[in-house]
């Protein structure tokens, strides 16, 4: 059970890093793969090494870029030999209205959010010799139209129709695809929105179960949705909000 494998994009901060923990929690040896900020991922590895027991190979790649997707598997198949999970949890994104969004904004945002998701899933089916599961981070701008959001909103749309045909199509291979999407979690991504603090607001008000959603709520399901329990959900977007998206 210890000799398990977890690759977590953007995994040393926020949620990737929630989720690296509950892996960790149940002896997952983890590669948290960061673009930035390398203090922050060298503090993440000796923090989750120090309380959990597992070993922790942190590898900086733009996963934007098709090469350094590849570099990116080469080292967990080097230093692991194998892979059971993979969490495609890196995004990014231009947040301007719809009117002000230029062509570049929209290559970067679908590059890191979309086109990264298909090809570092075809590298991690290579790993998964006796099947596994992958799990996408999308977000409620995939069904909803937020302020700002158009960018990403419709390359987490693209996640989830990804995930549809990663689903069937790898099934054959034992692989298990699902998504998780999350309400509005204040995290350091949260930051760059203009409008940020009227999103907590409004979440944490309107929200049926009487608070925002924490990186450790999506943890968990994502946790779950790695487990045989949840061996015949596949394809499906779970949402993580609270409740807050049956509302009108």
């Amino acid at each position: 059970m210890t000799q398990r494998v977890a690759l977590i994009t953007g995994g040393t901060r926020g949620i990737g890093k929630a989720i690296a923990k509950r892996l960790a929690k149940e002896g997952y040896h983890l590669v948290l793969n960061y673009m930035r900020k390398k203090n922050d991922a060298e503090q993440a590895k000796r923090e989750i090494e120090e309380e959990f027991g597992v070993k922790v190979l942190i590898v900086k790649a733009n996963v934007k870029e098709l090469d350094q997707i590849q570099h990116l598997f080469q080292e967990v198949k080097e230093q692991f030999g194998r892979l059971d999970v993979f969490i495609n949890n890196a995004a990014s994104g231009v947040l301007r209205p719809l009117m002000e969004v230029e062509e570049q904004h929209w290559q970067w945002t679908q590059d890191i959010n979309t086109k990264a998701y298909l090809f570092a899933s075809q590298e991690a089916a290579k790993l998964m010799e006796n099947g596994g599961s992958i799990v996408a981070l999308s977000s409620l701008g995939s069904i909803r139209a937020l302020p700002n959001y158009v960018t990403v909103g419709v390359s987490k749309a693209a996640v989830e129709a990804l995930t549809r045909y990663l689903a069937v199509e790898l099934a054959p291979k034992g692989i298990v695809v699902n998504a998780v999407s999350g309400g509005a979690v204040d995290t350091d991504a949260l930051k760059h929105f203009p409008n940020r603090e009227e999103l907590l607001e409004a979440a944490a008000s309107r929200n049926p179960a009487g608070r925002i959603v924490e990186p450790e709520d999506l943890a968990e399901t994502v946790y779950f949705l790695c487990t045989p329990a949840a061996s015949m959900i596949r394809g499906q977007t779970i949402i993580v909000d609270g409740g807050l998206s049956l509302l009108c």
